[in-house]
Formats: structure tokens, sequence, C-alpha cells
């Protein structure tokens, strides 16, 4: 049985407990006063007024991370997926924590979740990846907004994981499969067009080469020709200039009489020997007419 002494030290740690709070260096404690508001207790060590005041609440002032659920959300080309993520949160005013809302921590997870479907639920899958910091962002500034009456700062939202479903993942691998069977199609058409051009091109170029080859060749004969032809001449006319100096020396008219004689004669003789007729007399009288020609003086 307890004895008196014993209640009274019971009374007495009771009332110690009711009258001395020590609050910790990561704590905020509301005190109500007759069930109304009083004050909010940083850390430190108080007194509280036994059976009047009452330290109603309790709040972590550090940063939160709250994991938030998966939840299935449709995208705006209509694939279903599973995401989830990870939310940070800290309390600002330990009086509106305390007060503007009933639970802060399930009102920033169903918030997180809403916000969150309604950002993915404007964007396409891919964009989802993509565009990842940019749904982040807006999570933030939407949540942040709806929880400022609540004494609750969002530091960060970061979403960490989209999953889509097992047959979503199997229709995305098989129009891989496809883009990728379509690229390697593209890919050796390509190929096979710019062989084709290559080997145009050389045969083009090998025309065009022959084709100048050819008339370089044909600019380099004429021009021998013309520089044979031009020698020739050259030489002709320089033959004929002596031909003539020898004429005017003392005899030199008779020589080429002679030697036009001596062709003459040969040239003849060529004729008569491949001919089927034979020369009569006939024509001795104009050979007979040469000489007689050959041995008349000169006008000089």
């Amino acid at each position: 049985m307890l004895t008196f002494t014993s209640v009274v030290l019971i009374v007495i740690g009771i009332v110690l407990f009711k009258t001395l709070i020590i609050v910790a260096e990561r704590e905020n404690v509301i005190v109500e006063r007759l069930g109304k508001y009083h004050q909010t207790l940083t850390p430190g060590f108080y007194f509280l007024i036994p059976f009047i005041d009452n330290a109603s609440y309790i709040h972590e002032i550090r940063e939160q991370v709250i994991d938030i659920p998966a939840q299935s959300v449709i995208t705006s080309d209509n694939i279903q997926v599973e995401v989830d993520g990870l939310l940070y949160l800290k309390v600002m005013d330990a009086k509106k924590a305390s007060y503007g809302i009933g639970d802060y921590i399930a009102g920033s997870i169903n918030l997180a979740q809403t916000t969150m479907r309604s950002e993915v639920g404007k964007i396409t899958l891919g964009a989802t990846f993509s565009e990842r910091d940019a749904v982040n962002g807006k999570i933030i500034s939407e949540i942040d907004k709806a929880s400022d009456p609540w004494g609750v700062k969002v530091m960060r939202y970061e979403i960490k994981d989209i999953k889509p479903t097992l047959h979503v993942i199997d229709t995305l691998e098989k129009l891989m499969e496809a883009e990728r069977e379509k690229r390697a199609e593209i890919t050796l058409a390509t190929a096979e067009k710019e062989r084709v051009i290559n080997i145009s091109e050389g045969e083009k170029q090998q025309a065009i080469n022959l084709s100048e080859g050819e008339k370089q060749r044909q600019i380099n004969e004429a021009q021998g020709k013309a520089i044979s032809i031009q020698k020739v001449a050259h030489a002709t006319a320089e033959s004929m200039r002596m031909v003539g100096e020898a004429i005017k020396q003392a005899g030199g008219e008779k020589a080429v009489k002679m030697k036009l004689i001596d062709q003459y004669i040969d040239t003849l003789d060529e004729v008569m020997s491949e001919g089927n007729v034979s020369l009569f007399p006939a024509e001795l009288s104009t050979l007979k007419g040469i000489f007689q020609e050959l041995k008349r003086p000169s006008a000089n």
C-alpha cells in the first residue's frame, strides 16, 4: 500500500514534470495557457504553471525528408506510368504549423501527389525524363504557395522514379526496335546512294580526263605538224634561196638545166619500166629538142 509520503512524492513529481520543460536544439514547443495559445518555446529551459500551462505541440524545425508514395499518372500522350518522389520541407512557423492545419505532413504529401499528377499529365512520356527539372520546379512552386498558411516551407522536390507499366515497356521496346531497323535501312540506303554517286562522279571525271588528254594530244600533234611544216617551208625557202644564188653564179643556169635533164630521164625510165607501152624514136625527138634547148646560149 502506498504511504502518505509516497503519494506526496508522486504528486511532487507530476508537478515538476508539468512545471519544468527542456526544449531541444532541433525543436520548437507550443505552450497553451488554459487551452489558448500562449507562446512558442525555442531551445532552452523553461518553467510552466502547473495545470494552467500545457506544452501542446512539439515541432521538428530541421529540414525533413518525406517519401511520396508511388501513384499512377496518365501523361498527355495517354501513357500510364508510376511516379514517386521525395519532398523536402521545413517548419518555419511553429504556431501556423500547429493551428493552420491538422497534419502538415499528410497535407504536404497529398498536395505533392495532386500537383505531380497535374504537371505530369501536361507533358508526354519522353518529356517526363528530359524535363524532370522543370516538373520539379513547378511542383515546388505550387506546394510552396499552398503550404504558406501552414508555416511550412518547401525546400525542394525530386521525382525519384518514373516506371511505365509492363505493357507500355513492351510497346516501347517494339517501337524502339522498329525505329532502329528503320534507321539501319536509311543508313544502308544512304550509303548505297553515296556509293553510286561516287562511282558516277569517278566515271565522269575519268571521261573528262580522257577527253582533256585527247584534246591535249591533238593540240600537241597539230603544234608538232605546224612546227614541222614551218621548218620544211623554211628549209625549202632556204634551198630555193641557195639555188637562186647558185644560178647567179657563172655556169649556174647550165648546171640547173643539166640537173633537170637528169631528173627527167630518171622519171622517164621509171615510167617506161612500169608501163606496158613501148616508146619509139618519136619520143627521141622530144629528148633531142630538150638537148637543143639546153645548148642555146642564155640571154645573159
